[in-house]
């Protein structure tokens, strides 16, 4: 069977950080209405996420950071009753409530089942609409909205369980996924691919960086057609070089022009076109096989109608 799978799970709309907060469950809800309005959800192969096993989270998490991300969560919980906070902050932007925990592993586990979907044939591609987001969730430090590095489980799950020698991560984020780049660097099975604004959190694009890693900073305001010549000539050589078995995508849409998180200049006809020439470099190389979880996007128009061009890319419609 081939398709493109869209695996999600309602936990993801409880994890929830407080009024205001612009990682918010509205933005799963505006990708939603976004499908039934266009009728695009009709032609997707929807699967319902489970949770990730704690194997698959060890890969790329010291234990540690998961037990304290689990135990927060249960502190929340178990102190409602007694009239307890309803958040726990981990720092200024990133808050634990009662459902963070759950919705983290079944954001993770939406990866890792994507992943095997797509290896085993039974879908040609998949998006993961999930959330909490996972890019700035270093091996050891959750930060930046995020819990669990989702991409990197999923590309340590696809090397480790399917037996892929080289799996490609391409993160379109407006921000730096400093997280991936902790987990993966050195790593030569994985190739990570980006680019993003800077200077702007997480302030990290002076750090040295691996013979594996191709992240670029590029200046606010940049608009579309200084980042598809970025693309071309930096990503597509590196990514057809490496000849990836898999592309897993950190599907960050706030590089909008209408995202107010950054103030990069892309539009939905760009991330049709940068997902383009992704899907040329997984036929050519990898079977066409694409695992795509979102990360960031907090402008809810601007989010919904992104995804719905990721999306019909991906879905050849």
């Amino acid at each position: 069977m081939q398709g493109t799978g869209y695996f999600t799970h309602a936990l993801c709309r409880q994890h929830d950080m407080g009024a205001g907060h612009p990682e918010c469950p509205q933005r799963l809800d505006a990708i939603e209405d976004r499908l039934v309005l266009t009728g695009l959800g009709d032609h997707l192969m929807r699967r319902q996420a489970p949770e990730a096993d704690r194997v698959d989270l060890l890969r790329a998490h010291d234990g540690l950071l998961l037990a304290s991300v689990e135990a927060l969560s249960r502190q929340v919980a178990d102190g409602l009753d007694a009239g307890g906070p309803k958040l726990l902050a981990i720092d200024p932007d990133t808050w634990v409530n009662q459902h963070t925990w759950h919705a983290a592993l079944h954001a993770a586990g939406a990866a890792v089942a994507a992943t095997d979907a797509v290896l085993t044939g039974e879908m040609q591609n998949a998006f993961c609409a999930v959330r909490p987001p996972g890019h700035h969730a270093c091996r050891s430090q959750a930060m930046g909205f995020c819990f669990i590095n989702n991409v990197a489980v999923a590309a340590l799950h696809a090397l480790t369980q399917h037996g892929l020698e080289r799996v490609a991560i391409v993160d379109f984020d407006v921000h730096h996924g400093n997280g991936t780049q902790d987990i993966v660097a050195a790593d030569e099975r994985i190739l990570m691919v980006g680019f993003f604004q800077h200077p702007l959190y997480p302030f990290s694009a002076d750090e040295p960086a691996a013979g594996n890693l191709l992240n670029l900073p590029v200046p606010a305001y940049t608009r579309g057609p200084a980042i598809r010549e970025l693309v071309q000539t930096h990503w597509l050589p590196r990514l057809h070089a490496f000849a990836p078995q898999l592309i897993v995508i950190s599907a960050g849409f706030d590089a909008h022009r209408d995202d107010e998180l950054g103030q990069l200049g892309l539009l939905e006809a760009d991330y049709d076109w940068i997902t383009r020439q992704l899907r040329e470099v997984a036929d050519r190389h990898a079977q066409g096989r694409i695992v795509s979880c979102l990360e960031g996007g907090y402008h809810l128009d601007a989010l919904a109608r992104s995804v719905e061009a990721h999306l019909r890319v991906l879905a050849d419609l």
